[in-house]
């Protein structure tokens, strides 16, 4: 073992000790592609550091509305923590009570340059990490990383009853109607049961991964891996099981105990596009989940 600064030191020689102090105040030294600031933190052998861009902290004076929390910012992207029941971007009927409008003004306050774009969506519903790209370079560089499925998205769901299996993968062809509705074309997902949708050419494939993390007879604490990013993919899937998340009145769940959708994005993995270093992010699950799988 040995500590941040020793590494600093053997890493970077040529650097004088104010300048090390900098670079951890600035946000600029990373472990394993998340920002390190104390110098006495203890290290593994495999434990990586680079040196990135400054991470920008958030102004005191810009507090943020409706609950929205920044995770992260830097020169080009920003992470942030949604709550559920905030759209990401605006549609017809809503346009300014976005994360999109949010994260706009809160750039245009600052003076701050760059604005914010647009990289990929949450569920009005869910809660959890999304990340904003300030430039187009950046944008394109990581929908290019969602294209290929290049990034680790992970999430927490209480669902509806005890999911039989502790692990498993739902692989299926989700369709949209002209109204946004998705369904299911056609499943062949483990855990299934007899006589679910006929195969089926249409659609898009959506898959997702899960393991049960606590379960009791009318509720089950379930951990998710993405393997595609459709649209209510998760829901959808989930209900088609036979355990909606619990909340989903749309997908056939009878119950909403917290008065939320019981879904939250937990883990944000990419490629940064500025420094090209691996950049993970987590959020823990709300804490009310638990108790409804435990039976508290």
């Amino acid at each position: 073992m040995s500590t941040l600064a020793e590494r600093l030191r053997a890493q970077f020689p040529e650097a004088s000790g104010r300048s090390m102090k900098q670079w951890l105040a600035a946000g600029r030294v990373r472990v394993n592609g998340a920002v390190a600031r104390d110098a006495r933190t203890e290290l593994a052998r495999g434990d990586k550091i680079t040196l990135g861009p400054p991470t920008v902290a958030p102004a005191r004076a810009a507090r943020l509305p409706l609950g929205l929390r920044i995770v992260h910012e830097d020169e080009t992207l920003l992470v942030v923590d949604k709550p559920p029941g905030l759209l990401t971007i605006g549609t017809e009927r809503e346009r300014t009570r976005t994360t999109y409008r949010i994260l706009w003004d809160y750039l245009a306050a600052q003076r701050k340059e760059g604005r914010p774009y647009i990289v990929h969506r949450l569920d009005r519903e869910t809660s959890g990490l999304l990340v904003f790209a300030k430039t187009i370079a950046a944008k394109e560089a990581l929908q290019a990383q969602f294209a290929a499925r290049d990034v680790d998205r992970g999430y927490v769901a209480v669902v509806e009853g005890a999911v039989r299996l502790d692990s498993g993968t739902l692989s299926d062809r989700l369709v949209e109607d002209p109204a946004h509705r998705v369904r299911i074309a056609w499943s062949r997902g483990t855990g299934r049961g007899a006589g679910h949708a006929t195969r089926s050419a249409v659609g898009r494939e959506a898959i997702t991964h899960y393991r049960v993390l606590d379960r009791r007879r009318d509720a089950t604490l379930l951990e998710i891996g993405l393997g595609t990013g459709r649209r209510h993919q998760i829901r959808v899937q989930l209900a088609a099981l036979g355990h909606p998340v619990i909340g989903d009145g749309e997908h056939g769940s009878p119950r909403d105990p917290l008065k939320r959708l019981c879904l939250h994005a937990t883990r944000l993995g990419f490629i940064h596009p500025g420094t090209r270093a691996p950049i993970r992010f987590d959020s823990p699950a709300p804490p009310a989940f638990a108790p409804l799988a435990r039976g508290v």
